[in-house]
């Protein structure tokens, strides 16, 4: 006898010829080299209930059905999920997830980080592997962040600023290109739904990606100038100068005057910053400020009014932000890497 565990195509097709010439199933065990157990179970399996012309049923043995059946069940065939029955460890995660808006990768930095203790031990591919598979009731694939796509790109041709009177990326000293000195900062606006005038505006960190939000009345130049006064007498003259060295933004009609944005509040000789700008079209050349955008957007997400978002809810955005944990930091949150860096 044939010790092929499974029929082949070919075979079902033949077999199927063989039942319509009413071949008895002995003579299709020699054949077909097949036991009788396992040519009866694949009649069982490809057997579908047919019609004749007098609207009587029948049954009727098709190769087409078989294969069909053989194909769904080797769908199925796989390991067990290793998350089993640990209800309390997918529980968590579909919490974290859902609630505090975790990625994978930071949810199993949680778990290291406070030293708890679950039967599941997976990596982070396995959750999202799990996630795009079903395996969770409760969390979808539109529940995570949003994946990267990588996406092959001609190395851009060099491009004149927005204006001769802006200062261009490219005069930007290269050392901050390194991110080895705390000062150096990128913003951005992330604007509401149509109808709304509010947005926030985002400063990024580069060197430990910490994050300053302000919600303002209205995506224009009034409105970022009263917040970086506001920033300066805060903080005063001399201490917004060293923590903000540089700002890096793109060409939007918010930051278009430079020289207001350059000037300070107490100081009408010294500036009080250096405001460089990306070329247009390049939203790359603030890398930092763009990924921290997608963290925002995880708790207000696009076409929401931004106007009923109260100051403590922003407020309390920002915090997560800073103490989200992250994975070029070794998991250490941007608030833990600045006290670090800082402190050395």
């Amino acid at each position: 006898m044939n010790m092929r565990k499974y029929f082949k195509e070919w075979e079902r097709y033949q077999l199927e010829a063989l039942l319509k010439a009413k071949t008895p199933v002995k003579e299709i065990c020699n054949i077909l080299k097949r036991s009788k157990t396992c040519i009866y179970r694949e009649i069982k399996n490809g057997s579908v209930k047919m019609l004749d012309s007098d609207l009587k049923p029948y049954t009727k043995y098709c190769a087409d059905r078989g294969q069909q059946v053989q194909d769904e069940k080797s769908h199925s065939k796989g390991r067990e999920p290793k998350i089993g029955n640990d209800l309390d460890f997918v529980k968590f995660i579909e919490s974290m997830v859902l609630e505090k808006k975790y990625s994978p990768v930071a949810i199993l930095a949680y778990i290291n980080k406070n030293h708890l203790t679950f039967k599941t031990k997976v990596c982070f591919k396995t959750i999202y592997n799990y996630v795009h598979n079903g395996i969770f009731l409760n969390i979808t694939r539109t529940n995570l962040p949003m994946p990267r796509k990588k996406v092959e790109k001609e190395k851009p041709k060099k491009r004149q600023a927005y204006s001769h009177i802006h200062t261009s990326i490219e005069k930007r000293p290269k050392e901050i290109y390194d991110r080895l000195n705390y000062g150096h900062w990128e913003l951005d606006t992330v604007e509401s739904c149509k109808g709304d005038n509010t947005c926030l505006f985002v400063f990024t960190e580069r060197m430990t990606r910490e994050e300053l939000i302000y919600k303002a009345e209205g995506k224009n130049q009034k409105s970022l100038l009263k917040i970086l006064d506001r920033i300066e007498r805060n903080l005063s003259a001399p201490v917004f100068r060293e923590t903000f060295k540089t700002i890096t933004c793109d060409n939007g009609v918010e930051f278009l005057d430079m020289d207001a944005m350059e000037k300070s509040y107490y100081n009408k000789v010294m500036k009080r910053t250096k405001v460089y700008y990306c070329h247009p079209y390049n939203a790359c050349e603030r890398g930092s400020n763009e990924n921290a955008n997608k963290l925002i957007r995880r708790w207000i997400p696009k076409g929401s009014h931004i106007s009923k978002f109260t100051d403590k809810y922003i407020q309390d955005l920002q915090d997560w932000i800073n103490t989200y944990p992250r994975k070029i930091f070794d998991y250490l949150s941007s608030q833990e890497y600045k006290e670090l860096v800082l402190v050395s």
